[in-house]
């Protein structure tokens, strides 16, 4: 009796061991649970509201869907339309185009009649000439979106070089005010000269004046000598 219930408790701590191991597993995932009267096996809980969309991983790239329609390169395809748009508004497309019809009708007018295949009144010539203009339509009005677009472009360029062109004139405009305000402030050449020609004069006018002075207080002396008057 003692191996069994050994054996019995070894089976149960077992048992206990992997089912707090499962509850971890589970708490640390957020996203399984356990029935627990059924014992059923795990299941994968799912969100529900708005987060029940599928998370996408932003660090790699999305899968390719499965295309049914036939893929082509909208700016080759737009290329071509502006070929075909220029081409059907020369003149070498009318002189062509008319060559063409005077010998369609030409030739289903005099060749044997086993021979025409597009009697009178020529249907399958109108046929021809509509299914052209059909088609000439839409590619001429491709054509015209493209260079609305590149004109809608080049004006929004435009547009910007002349907002950057009056930015830097008015920055220049008032550098050039602050310049012409700095040097109204700065000693220029005949100002220097002025002020220097003004301190020349009034120092010649003290000069003068110092010498009348002079003149007037120390008197000169007598030339028959200093006592004669004394005498």
């Amino acid at each position: 009796m003692a191996p069994e219930r050994s054996e019995r408790e070894g089976r149960d701590g077992r048992d206990a061991r992997h089912r707090g191991r499962e509850r971890a597993h589970a708490g640390a995932a957020g996203m399984r649970e356990r029935t627990p009267v059924s014992g059923a096996p795990l299941r994968e809980r799912t969100p529900s509201g708005a987060t029940a969309r599928p998370r996408t991983r932003l660090d790699q790239p999305l899968p390719r869907r499965a295309r049914f329609l036939p893929e082509w390169d909208p700016e080759a395809f737009g290329r071509l339309s502006e070929r075909i748009a220029r081409f059907l508004g020369t003149g070498r497309f009318i002189v062509w185009m008319t060559v063409v019809i005077i010998l369609w009708v030409v030739w289903n007018v005099s060749a044997p009649r086993d021979l025409r295949f597009d009697h009178y009144p020529f249907i399958f010539l109108t046929l021809m000439l509509s299914l052209q203009a059909s088609y000439a339509a839409p590619l001429i009005l491709l054509a015209q979106n493209r260079q609305d677009d590149r004109d809608r472009v080049n004006l929004e360029q435009d547009r910007k070089q002349n907002e950057r062109s009056i930015a830097d004139t008015e920055y220049l405009t008032r550098e050039i005010a602050a310049l012409r305000i700095g040097l109204g402030e700065v000693a220029t050449r005949d100002w220097l000269r002025s002020e220097l020609q003004d301190l020349t004069r009034e120092l010649h006018e003290h000069g003068s004046e110092g010498r009348r002075e002079a003149r007037t207080v120390f008197p000169p002396e007598h030339p028959r000598g200093r006592d004669m008057g004394d005498r």
